[in-house]
């Protein structure tokens, strides 16, 4: 993780992913920490796996003083499509995520549509809608009964990562996922197959949209 803002920039983009390969694909996809422009700077913050440890890192980046309190903050890296005909390499941009908890709380993603519109003009398959939480790995007759449920895919840091973006202040935020497996096509090892290779590729292009998000982010927003 990078270090303080300098004080003339706007809020720093940002970006928590779970794995090493995540972080490495999005940082593959552009200079790292900074858009190469003037204006505000892009943080890529591994959080570690799971939604308590995405809570923790996102707690600590916010006391460090990485990001401020107006920071936009985005979740991404891989992600399991729960939807029949998803394939791997397909992107979900969240309308909102959802915790692992029976009785948790959605998180809307009200700032998306620049990601989506963004996304599909680079010629990529996305997806949208509930992007719920887990606290394991989702397969077989579970993931049926999350899209029963309404979700169109799964991961185990998205929700919380919002959730405690949200909660520690007014901000925009946003899930961007790339599909790794679906029901069709169940991977068991990252980077072992080619679905796996797919999503890598596709992560490691959707930088640019975040930076582009990011800039957009500098006008007025609700």
């Amino acid at each position: 993780m990078t270090g303080r803002p300098p004080t003339d920039a706007g809020p720093p983009l940002l970006i928590a992913c779970a794995l090493g390969i995540e972080r490495f694909a999005l940082r593959r996809g552009g200079r790292g920490g900074a858009t190469g422009e003037a204006g505000p700077r892009v943080v890529t913050l591994r959080t570690g796996m799971g939604p308590q440890a995405a809570e923790r890192a996102l707690a600590e980046a916010l006391r460090a003083g990485s990001v401020t309190e107006r920071s936009p903050v985005i979740a991404s890296g891989f992600c399991a499509g729960l939807a029949p005909g998803m394939r791997p390499g397909d992107v979900v941009v969240a309308e909102a995520t959802r915790g692992h908890h029976a009785a948790a709380p959605e998180t809307p993603c009200r700032d998306n549509g620049p990601l989506l519109r963004a996304l599909r003009e680079r010629g990529l398959t996305v997806h949208s809608g509930l992007l719920c939480g887990s606290d394991h790995v989702v397969r077989g007759a579970e993931r049926a009964e999350l899209h029963a449920a309404g979700a169109v895919a799964v991961d185990m840091e998205s929700a919380a990562t919002l959730g405690a973006a949200r909660a520690a202040g007014r901000r925009p935020v946003a899930a961007v996922r790339v599909v790794v497996d679906a029901p069709e096509h169940e991977l068991v090892r990252i980077g072992t197959v080619r679905g796996g290779i797919s999503a890598f590729r596709v992560l490691r292009s959707v930088l640019p949209v975040f930076h582009e998000w990011h800039r957009s982010l500098l006008l007025p927003w609700r």
